[in-house]
């Protein structure tokens, strides 16, 4: 059973609880997303397994997770890009923002995620409990994307990729 760490709204821990608990109940909790560039600026999108618990079959940023209790961020976003696409890089600290989505199957994500950016030009190797597929696709292209096919996304990715926009830019400019 996997838990999740609450914090409050300026990221201090407050314990933990079951992660459905915590997405049934809209509590709100520390989570990670990494963005994994190429050298080209393509960013790499994973769609989530259709067997998720919940946005399954949805496009979204390059792995997405919650760290364990007393695991620090730089571990845990290591670990679970290894876990979900395979590839071993250290991905660097970009921003923090909190969030509240209402999801399908009556799911609350409520989430202080930390977003975290990465350089990997090479193939990723699937995790298929995780991930059904992965492209690697320009801003541009992604942005015209998500305004025309907005359900096609997750929640979350669609407000990290607006916080991205406003705050940095393009990987060429930061």
């Amino acid at each position: 059973m996997e838990h999740v760490v609450l914090v409050d709204r300026q990221d201090n821990p407050l314990g933990t609880m079951e992660k459905m608990a915590a997405h049934e109940r809209g509590v709100l909790h520390r989570a990670f997303s990494v963005l994994v560039f190429n050298t080209k600026g393509e960013l790499l999108l994973q769609k989530r397994a259709k067997s998720k618990y919940h946005s399954g079959g949805l496009w979204t940023n390059t792995c997405c997770s919650h760290p364990r209790a007393n695991e620090a961020m730089k571990v845990a976003t290591r670990r679970r890009l290894q876990e979900e696409m395979g590839i071993d890089v250290q991905p660097d600290f970009l921003y923090k923002f909190i969030y509240r989505a209402e999801l399908d199957r009556n799911l609350i994500e409520h989430e202080l995620d930390h977003v975290y950016t990465a350089v990997y030009d090479g193939v990723p190797s699937l995790n298929y409990d995780e991930v059904e597929d992965w492209r690697f696709i320009s801003l541009d292209r992604l942005r015209a994307h998500i305004t025309s096919e907005p359900n096609a996304y997750t929640a979350w990715f669609k407000i990290i990729m607006d916080h991205y926009t406003q705050k940095l830019g393009t990987p060429e400019t930061h």
